[in-house]
Protein backbone atom coordinates (compact mmCIF):
# COMPACT_ATOMS: atom_id res chain seq x y z
CA UNK A 1 0.00 0.00 0.00
CA UNK A 2 1.50 3.28 -1.03
CA UNK A 3 1.92 6.50 1.25
CA UNK A 4 -0.34 9.07 0.25
CA UNK A 5 -0.27 12.61 1.11
CA UNK A 6 -3.43 12.07 3.38
CA UNK A 7 -1.27 10.23 5.73
CA UNK A 8 2.36 11.30 4.92
CA UNK A 9 4.26 12.87 7.81
CA UNK A 10 7.46 14.95 6.49
CA UNK A 11 9.20 14.24 9.87
CA UNK A 12 8.77 14.20 13.75
CA UNK A 13 6.13 16.10 13.46
CA UNK A 14 7.41 19.68 13.59
CA UNK A 15 8.95 19.01 10.03
CA UNK A 16 12.10 17.62 11.28
CA UNK A 17 13.91 14.56 10.23
CA UNK A 18 14.89 11.75 12.86
CA UNK A 19 18.55 12.26 13.07
CA UNK A 20 20.20 8.84 13.36
CA UNK A 21 24.21 8.38 14.57
CA UNK A 22 26.01 5.32 13.85
CA UNK A 23 28.75 3.81 16.11
CA UNK A 24 31.36 1.91 14.17
CA UNK A 25 32.15 1.58 10.03
CA UNK A 26 33.49 -2.08 10.02
CA UNK A 27 31.74 -4.42 8.12
CA UNK A 28 28.45 -4.20 9.36
CA UNK A 29 28.64 -0.55 10.07
CA UNK A 30 29.79 0.31 5.87
CA UNK A 31 27.26 -2.03 5.25
CA UNK A 32 24.18 -0.07 6.99
CA UNK A 33 25.55 3.13 5.67
CA UNK A 34 25.31 2.07 2.28
CA UNK A 35 22.07 0.09 2.82
CA UNK A 36 20.81 3.45 4.62
CA UNK A 37 22.08 5.63 1.24
CA UNK A 38 20.63 2.82 -1.02
CA UNK A 39 17.03 2.31 0.24
CA UNK A 40 16.49 6.02 0.83
CA UNK A 41 13.50 6.80 -0.60
CA UNK A 42 11.76 3.76 0.35
CA UNK A 43 12.86 4.34 4.04
CA UNK A 44 11.60 7.88 4.01
CA UNK A 45 7.89 6.16 2.87
CA UNK A 46 8.38 3.06 5.42
CA UNK A 47 9.20 5.30 8.50
CA UNK A 48 6.43 7.81 7.70
CA UNK A 49 8.97 10.88 7.72
CA UNK A 50 12.50 12.04 6.31
CA UNK A 51 15.87 11.00 8.19
CA UNK A 52 19.19 12.16 8.20
CA UNK A 53 22.45 10.85 8.66
CA UNK A 54 24.17 13.16 10.96
CA UNK A 55 27.57 11.55 11.99
CA UNK A 56 29.81 8.01 12.59
CA UNK A 57 31.85 7.67 14.87
CA UNK A 58 35.13 6.04 14.20
CA UNK A 59 38.49 4.87 16.16
CA UNK A 60 40.51 6.36 13.07
CA UNK A 61 39.87 9.34 11.44
CA UNK A 62 43.12 8.67 8.84
CA UNK A 63 41.66 5.68 7.26
CA UNK A 64 40.22 6.22 4.04
CA UNK A 65 36.72 5.89 3.63
CA UNK A 66 35.43 5.87 -0.03
CA UNK A 67 32.18 7.34 -0.75
CA UNK A 68 31.29 8.66 2.58
CA UNK A 69 32.08 12.22 2.85
CA UNK A 70 34.96 12.83 5.65
CA UNK A 71 32.71 15.29 7.44
CA UNK A 72 30.61 12.97 8.74
CA UNK A 73 32.78 10.97 10.43
CA UNK A 74 34.53 11.86 14.06
CA UNK A 75 36.21 9.52 16.63
CA UNK A 76 33.76 11.43 19.43
CA UNK A 77 31.36 8.90 20.33
CA UNK A 78 30.23 10.97 23.42
CA UNK A 79 29.82 14.13 21.50
CA UNK A 80 27.62 12.38 18.81
CA UNK A 81 25.33 10.88 21.26
CA UNK A 82 24.76 13.94 22.83
CA UNK A 83 24.04 16.30 20.05
CA UNK A 84 20.05 17.67 20.19
CA UNK A 85 19.39 16.46 16.79
CA UNK A 86 20.48 12.69 16.87
CA UNK A 87 17.21 10.37 17.99
CA UNK A 88 18.76 6.88 17.30
CA UNK A 89 22.02 6.06 18.12
CA UNK A 90 22.95 2.70 16.08
CA UNK A 91 26.20 0.26 17.64
CA UNK A 92 27.97 -1.79 15.93
CA UNK A 93 31.56 -1.52 17.20
CA UNK A 94 31.64 -5.27 18.58
CA UNK A 95 33.06 -5.99 21.98
CA UNK A 96 31.38 -4.97 25.72
CA UNK A 97 32.88 -2.69 27.61
CA UNK A 98 33.51 0.78 25.44
CA UNK A 99 30.11 -0.39 23.75
CA UNK A 100 28.52 -0.80 26.94
CA UNK A 101 29.58 2.68 28.15
CA UNK A 102 28.20 4.65 25.10
CA UNK A 103 25.01 2.52 24.59
CA UNK A 104 23.95 3.50 28.03
CA UNK A 105 25.13 7.11 27.71
CA UNK A 106 22.80 7.38 24.64
CA UNK A 107 20.13 5.67 26.30
CA UNK A 108 20.53 7.91 29.61
CA UNK A 109 20.63 11.00 27.08
CA UNK A 110 17.06 10.15 25.67
CA UNK A 111 18.20 8.38 22.62
CA UNK A 112 16.50 5.32 21.37
CA UNK A 113 19.31 2.55 20.52
CA UNK A 114 19.77 -0.04 17.86
CA UNK A 115 22.51 -2.76 18.30
CA UNK A 116 23.84 -6.03 16.95
CA UNK A 117 26.40 -6.78 20.01
CA UNK A 118 24.92 -10.10 21.81
CA UNK A 119 27.85 -10.01 24.17
CA UNK A 120 26.13 -6.63 25.33
CA UNK A 121 23.07 -7.64 25.36
CA UNK A 122 23.66 -11.05 26.88
CA UNK A 123 25.85 -9.21 29.52
CA UNK A 124 23.73 -6.04 30.25
CA UNK A 125 19.81 -6.61 29.22
CA UNK A 126 19.02 -6.03 32.22
CA UNK A 127 21.00 -2.21 33.01
CA UNK A 128 20.38 -1.35 29.44
CA UNK A 129 16.54 -2.11 29.83
CA UNK A 130 15.92 -0.34 32.46
CA UNK A 131 17.41 2.86 30.99
CA UNK A 132 15.50 2.45 28.05
CA UNK A 133 12.65 2.18 30.49
CA UNK A 134 13.68 5.75 32.46
CA UNK A 135 14.26 7.71 29.43
CA UNK A 136 11.31 6.61 28.04
CA UNK A 137 12.99 4.83 24.55
CA UNK A 138 13.50 2.28 22.43
CA UNK A 139 16.25 -1.02 22.71
CA UNK A 140 15.62 -3.04 19.66
CA UNK A 141 18.53 -5.44 19.10
CA UNK A 142 17.22 -8.08 16.28
CA UNK A 143 20.88 -8.38 14.79
CA UNK A 144 22.18 -9.35 17.59
CA UNK A 145 20.85 -13.06 17.09
CA UNK A 146 21.17 -15.08 14.11
CA UNK A 147 21.72 -11.88 12.00
CA UNK A 148 18.87 -11.67 9.24
CA UNK A 149 16.91 -14.09 10.45
CA UNK A 150 13.50 -12.68 12.24
CA UNK A 151 13.65 -14.85 15.66
CA UNK A 152 13.92 -12.03 18.28
CA UNK A 153 10.95 -10.01 16.75
CA UNK A 154 8.46 -13.18 16.83
CA UNK A 155 9.29 -13.75 20.04
CA UNK A 156 9.15 -10.86 21.52
CA UNK A 157 5.30 -10.34 19.52
CA UNK A 158 4.34 -12.94 17.79
CA UNK A 159 4.55 -15.26 20.55
CA UNK A 160 3.61 -13.01 22.95
CA UNK A 161 0.43 -14.81 23.91
CA UNK A 162 1.69 -18.33 23.95
CA UNK A 163 3.50 -20.32 26.04
CA UNK A 164 6.98 -21.23 24.58
CA UNK A 165 8.56 -24.94 25.66
CA UNK A 166 11.92 -24.73 24.01
CA UNK A 167 14.12 -23.19 21.68
CA UNK A 168 16.72 -24.91 20.55
CA UNK A 169 18.71 -23.98 16.88
CA UNK A 170 22.28 -23.37 15.40
CA UNK A 171 23.28 -19.65 16.25
CA UNK A 172 26.83 -20.33 15.16
CA UNK A 173 27.47 -20.26 11.28
CA UNK A 174 31.90 -20.71 12.17
CA UNK A 175 31.16 -24.02 13.71
CA UNK A 176 28.52 -25.20 11.62
CA UNK A 177 30.30 -24.78 8.60
CA UNK A 178 33.24 -27.39 10.28
CA UNK A 179 31.02 -29.81 11.84
CA UNK A 180 29.04 -29.75 8.18
CA UNK A 181 32.35 -30.20 6.45
CA UNK A 182 33.27 -33.06 8.58
CA UNK A 183 30.23 -34.43 7.91
CA UNK A 184 30.83 -34.78 4.33
CA UNK A 185 34.15 -35.23 3.96
CA UNK A 186 35.73 -37.27 6.69
CA UNK A 187 38.34 -34.61 7.11
CA UNK A 188 39.54 -34.18 10.91
CA UNK A 189 38.54 -30.92 12.69
CA UNK A 190 42.12 -29.65 11.96
CA UNK A 191 41.75 -29.64 8.94
CA UNK A 192 38.00 -28.11 8.72
CA UNK A 193 39.23 -25.08 10.65
CA UNK A 194 42.15 -24.27 8.61
CA UNK A 195 39.55 -24.37 5.50
CA UNK A 196 37.28 -21.88 7.51
CA UNK A 197 40.09 -19.82 8.35
CA UNK A 198 41.16 -19.98 4.87
CA UNK A 199 37.81 -18.82 3.51
CA UNK A 200 37.15 -16.07 6.14
CA UNK A 201 34.63 -17.56 8.56
CA UNK A 202 37.32 -17.76 11.40
CA UNK A 203 37.50 -14.27 13.46
CA UNK A 204 41.82 -13.07 14.53
CA UNK A 205 40.52 -14.46 18.05
CA UNK A 206 38.55 -17.89 17.02
CA UNK A 207 37.74 -19.03 20.57
CA UNK A 208 34.14 -17.19 20.93
CA UNK A 209 33.23 -19.19 18.44
CA UNK A 210 34.90 -22.51 18.47
CA UNK A 211 34.64 -22.46 22.38
CA UNK A 212 30.54 -21.59 22.62
CA UNK A 213 30.95 -18.44 23.65
CA UNK A 214 29.24 -16.52 20.86
CA UNK A 215 26.25 -19.18 21.00
CA UNK A 216 25.92 -18.82 24.74
CA UNK A 217 25.36 -15.07 24.57
CA UNK A 218 22.52 -15.77 21.72
CA UNK A 219 21.15 -18.40 23.99
CA UNK A 220 21.38 -16.07 26.94
CA UNK A 221 19.04 -13.62 24.96
CA UNK A 222 17.06 -16.55 23.56
CA UNK A 223 16.18 -17.72 26.97
CA UNK A 224 15.23 -14.37 28.27
CA UNK A 225 12.60 -13.65 25.46
CA UNK A 226 11.33 -16.42 25.50
CA UNK A 227 10.53 -17.30 29.21
CA UNK A 228 10.03 -13.93 30.38
CA UNK A 229 13.07 -14.22 32.98
CA UNK A 230 16.54 -12.10 32.96
CA UNK A 231 18.83 -14.79 31.61
CA UNK A 232 22.86 -13.75 31.14
CA UNK A 233 25.51 -15.61 29.19
CA UNK A 234 27.11 -16.15 32.92
CA UNK A 235 23.59 -19.06 33.72
CA UNK A 236 24.21 -20.55 30.43
CA UNK A 237 26.37 -24.01 30.00
CA UNK A 238 29.12 -23.52 27.38
CA UNK A 239 30.89 -26.44 25.58
CA UNK A 240 33.19 -25.76 22.11
CA UNK A 241 33.49 -28.17 19.73
CA UNK A 242 37.73 -28.51 19.41
CA UNK A 243 37.21 -31.95 20.92
CA UNK A 244 34.96 -33.12 17.99
CA UNK A 245 36.83 -35.60 15.78
CA UNK A 246 36.62 -37.70 12.96
CA UNK A 247 35.98 -41.01 14.34
CA UNK A 248 32.73 -39.34 16.71
CA UNK A 249 31.09 -37.77 13.18
CA UNK A 250 31.87 -41.51 11.71
CA UNK A 251 29.86 -43.06 15.00
CA UNK A 252 27.19 -40.65 14.31
CA UNK A 253 26.78 -41.18 10.96
CA UNK A 254 26.73 -45.00 11.26
CA UNK A 255 24.14 -44.41 14.39
CA UNK A 256 21.82 -42.06 11.99
CA UNK A 257 22.80 -38.71 13.30
CA UNK A 258 24.93 -35.82 12.95
CA UNK A 259 26.64 -33.75 15.01
CA UNK A 260 24.96 -29.71 15.55
CA UNK A 261 26.45 -27.27 18.37
CA UNK A 262 23.28 -26.27 19.46
CA UNK A 263 22.05 -23.53 21.73
CA UNK A 264 19.44 -25.15 23.97
CA UNK A 265 16.93 -23.09 26.14
CA UNK A 266 14.03 -25.12 28.11
CA UNK A 267 11.58 -25.03 30.32
CA UNK A 268 11.44 -27.28 33.30
CA UNK A 269 9.34 -28.82 35.21
CA UNK A 270 10.24 -31.18 38.13
CA UNK A 271 8.00 -33.27 39.70
CA UNK A 272 6.82 -30.89 42.12
CA UNK A 273 5.82 -28.61 39.47
CA UNK A 274 8.24 -26.08 39.87
CA UNK A 275 9.29 -24.19 37.10
CA UNK A 276 13.13 -23.29 36.13
CA UNK A 277 14.87 -22.55 33.01
CA UNK A 278 17.44 -24.10 31.19
CA UNK A 279 20.21 -22.05 28.44
CA UNK A 280 22.96 -24.37 27.52
CA UNK A 281 25.49 -24.85 24.48
CA UNK A 282 27.50 -28.00 23.72
CA UNK A 283 27.84 -30.64 20.45
CA UNK A 284 24.69 -32.45 20.12
CA UNK A 285 23.96 -35.31 18.30
CA UNK A 286 20.96 -34.84 15.98
CA UNK A 287 18.82 -37.29 14.08
CA UNK A 288 19.21 -36.96 10.59
CA UNK A 289 15.52 -37.07 10.24
CA UNK A 290 15.80 -33.67 12.05
CA UNK A 291 14.73 -30.39 10.61
CA UNK A 292 18.12 -28.95 11.56
CA UNK A 293 20.26 -31.85 10.87
CA UNK A 294 19.76 -30.48 6.97
CA UNK A 295 21.33 -27.15 8.19
CA UNK A 296 24.72 -27.14 6.30
CA UNK A 297 27.56 -24.88 5.32
CA UNK A 298 27.61 -21.39 7.18
CA UNK A 299 23.70 -21.37 7.68
CA UNK A 300 21.68 -20.53 11.24
CA UNK A 301 18.62 -22.11 12.36
CA UNK A 302 16.32 -21.76 14.98
CA UNK A 303 13.83 -24.67 16.08
CA UNK A 304 10.96 -23.51 18.51
CA UNK A 305 8.16 -25.20 20.06
CA UNK A 306 5.19 -23.29 21.83
CA UNK A 307 2.17 -24.97 23.19
CA UNK A 308 -0.50 -23.47 20.89
CA UNK A 309 1.66 -22.78 18.14
CA UNK A 310 3.49 -25.99 17.88
CA UNK A 311 6.71 -26.31 16.25
CA UNK A 312 8.10 -23.35 14.15
CA UNK A 313 11.96 -23.09 12.44
CA UNK A 314 13.39 -19.95 11.34
CA UNK A 315 16.30 -20.34 8.76
CA UNK A 316 18.88 -18.20 6.52
CA UNK A 317 22.18 -16.29 6.65
CA UNK A 318 22.87 -15.86 10.20
CA UNK A 319 26.15 -13.99 9.88
CA UNK A 320 27.58 -11.39 7.73
CA UNK A 321 27.76 -7.56 6.91
CA UNK A 322 24.89 -7.23 4.24
CA UNK A 323 22.22 -10.21 6.24
CA UNK A 324 23.09 -8.57 9.94
CA UNK A 325 22.87 -5.05 8.45
CA UNK A 326 19.47 -5.82 7.02
CA UNK A 327 18.49 -6.89 10.16
CA UNK A 328 19.89 -3.59 11.59
CA UNK A 329 18.29 -1.55 9.13
CA UNK A 330 14.64 -3.30 10.06
CA UNK A 331 15.41 -2.14 13.59
CA UNK A 332 16.38 1.41 12.20
CA UNK A 333 13.09 1.66 10.69
CA UNK A 334 10.97 0.62 13.67
CA UNK A 335 12.39 2.87 16.32
CA UNK A 336 12.36 5.92 13.94
CA UNK A 337 8.88 4.81 13.70
CA UNK A 338 8.31 5.66 17.03
CA UNK A 339 10.13 8.83 16.66
CA UNK A 340 8.23 9.88 13.96
CA UNK A 341 3.94 8.87 15.38
CA UNK A 342 4.74 8.07 19.01
CA UNK A 343 4.90 5.26 21.17
CA UNK A 344 7.59 2.62 21.78
CA UNK A 345 8.42 -1.05 21.15
CA UNK A 346 8.19 -4.04 23.41
CA UNK A 347 10.41 -3.90 26.43
CA UNK A 348 11.98 -6.35 28.49
CA UNK A 349 9.58 -9.04 30.19
CA UNK A 350 10.88 -10.57 33.07
CA UNK A 351 7.40 -11.34 35.30
CA UNK A 352 7.60 -15.01 35.16
CA UNK A 353 11.35 -14.72 37.13
CA UNK A 354 12.14 -18.00 36.86
CA UNK A 355 14.82 -19.52 38.84
CA UNK A 356 17.72 -20.92 36.40
CA UNK A 357 18.20 -24.55 37.00
CA UNK A 358 21.19 -26.14 38.20
CA UNK A 359 22.98 -27.84 35.53
CA UNK A 360 23.29 -30.91 36.96
CA UNK A 361 19.58 -31.71 36.96
CA UNK A 362 19.02 -31.16 33.24
CA UNK A 363 17.95 -34.44 31.43
CA UNK A 364 19.26 -35.67 27.97
CA UNK A 365 20.44 -38.40 26.43
CA UNK A 366 24.14 -39.34 25.95
CA UNK A 367 26.16 -40.98 23.16
CA UNK A 368 28.93 -42.26 25.15
CA UNK A 369 32.19 -44.37 22.98
CA UNK A 370 34.57 -45.88 25.21
CA UNK A 371 37.89 -48.12 25.05
CA UNK A 372 36.82 -51.30 26.99
CA UNK A 373 39.17 -55.01 27.52
CA UNK A 374 38.14 -57.26 25.07
CA UNK A 375 36.90 -60.48 27.21
CA UNK A 376 34.07 -61.69 28.62
CA UNK A 377 32.32 -60.00 31.52
CA UNK A 378 33.45 -56.42 30.66
CA UNK A 379 29.70 -55.21 29.15
CA UNK A 380 28.45 -56.45 32.31
CA UNK A 381 30.83 -54.95 34.28
CA UNK A 382 29.94 -51.44 32.63
CA UNK A 383 26.61 -51.98 32.08
CA UNK A 384 26.80 -52.01 35.88
CA UNK A 385 28.06 -49.34 36.41
CA UNK A 386 25.46 -46.68 34.66
CA UNK A 387 22.71 -49.15 36.77
CA UNK A 388 24.16 -47.75 40.01
CA UNK A 389 23.39 -44.58 39.17
CA UNK A 390 20.01 -45.17 37.89
CA UNK A 391 20.69 -44.53 34.24
CA UNK A 392 19.04 -46.85 31.76
CA UNK A 393 20.67 -48.24 28.48
CA UNK A 394 19.17 -47.72 24.94
CA UNK A 395 21.04 -48.78 22.84
CA UNK A 396 24.78 -51.00 23.54
CA UNK A 397 26.95 -51.81 20.56
CA UNK A 398 30.60 -53.20 20.24
CA UNK A 399 32.94 -53.17 17.83
CA UNK A 400 36.28 -54.87 17.17
CA UNK A 401 39.22 -52.68 18.52
CA UNK A 402 43.09 -53.54 18.76
CA UNK A 403 44.52 -56.95 19.81
CA UNK A 404 43.58 -56.83 23.43
CA UNK A 405 40.91 -53.93 23.64
CA UNK A 406 37.45 -53.54 21.91
CA UNK A 407 35.25 -50.41 21.38
CA UNK A 408 32.36 -49.87 23.00
CA UNK A 409 29.41 -47.40 21.63
CA UNK A 410 26.04 -46.78 24.54
CA UNK A 411 23.13 -45.04 24.03
CA UNK A 412 21.57 -43.70 27.27
CA UNK A 413 17.60 -43.32 27.87
CA UNK A 414 17.00 -39.73 29.64
CA UNK A 415 19.56 -39.59 32.87
CA UNK A 416 20.86 -36.04 34.81
CA UNK A 417 24.06 -34.27 34.13
CA UNK A 418 25.22 -35.31 37.12
CA UNK A 419 24.33 -38.39 37.24
CA UNK A 420 26.01 -38.72 33.97
CA UNK A 421 29.08 -36.94 35.38
CA UNK A 422 29.67 -39.23 38.67
CA UNK A 423 29.00 -42.09 35.90
CA UNK A 424 32.38 -41.17 33.59
CA UNK A 425 33.91 -40.73 36.86
CA UNK A 426 33.42 -44.26 38.08
CA UNK A 427 34.10 -46.10 34.30
CA UNK A 428 37.45 -44.18 34.26
CA UNK A 429 37.84 -45.76 37.23
CA UNK A 430 37.10 -48.99 36.17
CA UNK A 431 40.01 -51.41 35.12
CA UNK A 432 38.29 -52.77 32.16
CA UNK A 433 37.93 -49.47 30.80
CA UNK A 434 40.86 -48.23 28.97
CA UNK A 435 39.36 -44.90 27.84
CA UNK A 436 36.04 -42.79 27.74
CA UNK A 437 36.57 -41.38 23.92
CA UNK A 438 34.04 -38.94 24.44
CA UNK A 439 30.49 -38.22 25.66
CA UNK A 440 28.42 -36.29 23.53
CA UNK A 441 24.79 -35.28 24.47
CA UNK A 442 21.38 -36.23 22.05
CA UNK A 443 19.01 -34.33 21.31
CA UNK A 444 15.81 -34.24 18.92
CA UNK A 445 14.03 -37.13 19.43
Amino acid sequence: MSTTSSTFNPGKGNGEPVGIAILGHGTVGSEVLRLLNKYEDDLVHRIGGAFELKGVAVGDLAKVRPGVPKELFTDDAMELINRDDVDIVVEVIGGIDYPHEVVLAALRAGKSVVTANKALVAAHSAELAEAADEAGVDLYFEAAVAAAIPVLGPLRRSLAGDRVLSVKGIVNGTTNFILDAMDSTGASYDDMFAEAQRLGYVEADPSADIDGHDAASKAAILASLAFHTRVTSDDVYCEGISNISATDIKAAQSAGYTIKLLAICERLIDDNGQETVSARVHPTLVPRSHPLASVDKSFNAIFIEAEAAGRLMFYGNGAGGAPTASAVLGDIVGAARNKVHGGRAPGESTYASLPIADFGDVETRYHIDMEVDDRIGVLAETAAVFSDRGISLRTVRQEEGGEDHARLVIVTHKAKESDLAATIESLNNLPAVKAVNSVIRLEGE
